[in-house]
């Protein structure tokens, strides 16, 4: 069984998380600057198993895309040109980076802790990566 990656996509960083092979636990893997997204994930798959790479869906609280959705289909082109064989599904992602934020004060980081957005954009790629697992 492959892993399952998951991609919070933002313009600036990008934050991803994977689980473990059984597909069981969550875990943050890293942020990267969105520039390097694509050389990463070469990188992590040549090195790992991924057999499904889900990728968040931003939406506005009405259900329209959000802005950064025209980006989100670029970097998917991209991305099905260097990876055809390679499944990917869209989750939708609407308050996952308020419930990351909302984790770290549950979690008792300090404030200084709080204000660090990459921290952030990866927690929301475990959060929606925890969803689709619970989901499944």
């Amino acid at each position: 069984m492959g892993r399952i990656l998951s991609i919070d996509y933002g313009t600036k960083r990008t934050g991803i998380a994977i689980t473990d092979e059984l597909q069981i636990i969550a875990s943050g893997l890293t942020t990267v600057d969105t520039s390097t997204l694509l050389d990463f994930l070469k990188d992590y798959f040549s090195k790992e198993n991924v057999e499904l790479v889900l990728v968040g869906e931003p939406t506005q609280k009405d259900g329209s895309p959000s802005d950064v959705e025209e980006e989100i289909q670029k970097f998917l082109k991209a991305f099905f040109t260097l990876f055809p064989l390679m499944e990917v599904k869209r989750i939708d992602e609407r308050y996952t980076s308020k419930m990351a934020f909302q984790t770290m004060i549950d979690s008792g980081m300090k404030k200084k802790q709080r204000r660090n957005k990459a921290l952030i954009d990866e927690i929301s790629a475990t959060i929606i990566l925890q969803q689709y697992l619970y989901n499944l």
